[in-house]
């Protein structure tokens, strides 16, 4: 099989390249590097620009697609001007990726293309499923926008699937990564009121999701990719400090995060008990399906 992936240096991207190399595929990287296109290690790469176009013969005879790049949502301070290149960064590139699969003369059998769960904005302590409707913030709008501009590919009878993201537990990067440091000297602890729900996912699971994804032909729309039972925040930092052994009495309150993160905060403070009905109907098996084997198995691979 060979599938082409934008955002193959990141988090996500570059641990599917390498599972999928494992297993004897061939992987594209759509790179935005002005390089020419090279091959090593059973590798390819291709020059792209979201919002420009992109030859459709780039992607002519790959069997899946799988778009991932997009600003990072908690990389800066949401001004209004980091607001717009987030929002720009996926509507834009993911058109661009949407119209290359529908005009490739051999078009790909699937499109993966990103999303969230911020799709369905603070949900409180209600469960939702991808049957959910979208919420009303910032985020929320991203989604929604981000979603219908892979349209072009599913007008094309592409099979397209959007993997709405929870927090990927992973030591290597991500907002985990960022927590894990903090735990590890003592100066973790709850963030705001500690009661939002954080839908989050070992990142084993999240690329054995994706590659679920991509192998099931009766998989299509949206696709929660979080574990079976999302946590609140105070269970999630509990969690960490026995696994680290390490003292969680830290907390950091909703003003002061507001204050150094601006609308960001909103991200964190708020609540999503999203839970993955798509995968569990269609038979995914999850390998770390609770909190704690995810720690394990993110601090196993840091």
């Amino acid at each position: 099989m060979r599938v082409a992936i934008t955002g193959s240096t990141g988090l996500i991207g570059s641990a599917l390249t390498r599972s999928l190399l494992a297993d004897g595929h061939r992987v594209l990287r759509l790179t935005r590097a002005r390089t020419a296109p090279q091959r090593a290690h059973g590798t390819e790469s291709a020059v792209w620009k979201p919002g420009a176009r992109l030859d459709p013969a780039v992607l002519d005879g790959v069997d899946a697609v799988v778009h991932l790049a997009g600003a990072g949502v908690g990389d800066r301070r949401w001004t209004r001007t980091y607001k717009q290149e987030i929002r720009l960064s996926r509507l834009q590139g993911t058109r661009t990726v949407a119209e290359a699969c529908a005009e490739a003369a051999r078009p790909p059998r699937v499109l993966v293309s990103a999303s969230a769960v911020g799709y369905y904005g603070d949900t409180g302590d209600r469960v939702v499923t991808e049957s959910d409707p979208a919420g009303d913030d910032f985020l929320a709008s991203v989604c929604v926008g981000w979603e219908a501009a892979a349209a072009p590919a599913e007008r094309a009878g592409i099979r397209v699937v959007h993997p709405r993201t929870g927090l990927v537990v992973s030591a290597d990067g991500g907002a985990w990564g960022r927590l894990f440091p903090l735990f590890r000297f003592g100066l973790g602890g709850r963030l705001g009121s500690g009661d939002q729900f954080w839908p989050f996912i070992s990142l084993p699971d999240h690329i054995a999701a994706l590659r679920h994804a991509i192998d099931r032909d009766d998989i299509a729309g949206p696709l929660n990719l979080t574990a079976p039972e999302p946590l609140t925040n105070r269970e999630i930092t509990r969690a960490m400090g026995r696994v680290l052994h390490r003292p969680t009495l830290a907390a950091v309150p909703g003003f002061a995060l507001r204050i150094a993160l601006g609308e960001f905060a909103e991200g964190i403070t708020g609540s999503c008990r999203a839970v993955p009905a798509g995968l569990l109907k269609t038979g995914f098996t999850f390998r770390q399906p609770g909190i704690e084997e995810a720690l394990r198995a993110a601090l196993a691979r840091s």
